[in-house]
């Protein structure tokens, strides 16, 4: 079946992000949560259990926002909400692309007090300043039904 790419809509690329922290907010919460009863008396254990936690995390946000888009064009976000992270000219992205668009990209984004992430609403494509860092697009792919003649 032929698909075909649109721009992504800022609402659902919003969604995205929102789950891809959800994920690592979680992750850290419940180590949190599991270092309470460890805590009680040997304060190490609980320590211990929230660092494992915080690791773990680091871990999850490396293979989320590096790897997997790297490879697969996706986060869990982006995979969840439908949407792909591509280079302009259609081409995967990479692992080198995929890290300096979301560890580079995104902090810039932040610094300049989140107006990087609103240049998607003036941009014709939708991009934001990291993807315009990182020369990447975010499109929703859809499947288009070839029309049948009669």
């Amino acid at each position: 079946m032929p698909v075909q790419k649109f721009r992504a809509p800022f609402s659902l690329r919003c969604g995205a992000i929102l789950i891809d922290y959800i994920l690592l907010v979680s992750i850290v919460a419940f180590s949190t949560l599991m270092a309470r009863p460890l805590g009680g008396g040997a304060r190490t254990a609980g320590n211990s259990t929230e660092t494992f936690g915080l690791v773990i995390a680091v871990v999850v946000a490396v293979l989320n926002f590096g790897i997997l888009p790297g490879l697969r064009g996706r986060t869990a976000g982006k995979w969840a909400t439908g949407l792909r992270i591509e280079r302009v000219d259609g081409r995967d992205i990479g692992v080198g692309r995929a890290v300096v668009r979301h560890f580079v990209g995104y902090p810039l984004s932040f610094l300049t007090l989140g107006i990087g992430f609103l240049v998607a609403a003036i941009n014709a494509r939708g991009r934001t300043l990291h993807d315009l860092v990182a020369d990447t697009v975010v499109v929703r792919e859809e499947i288009v039904e070839p029309r049948v003649r009669r």
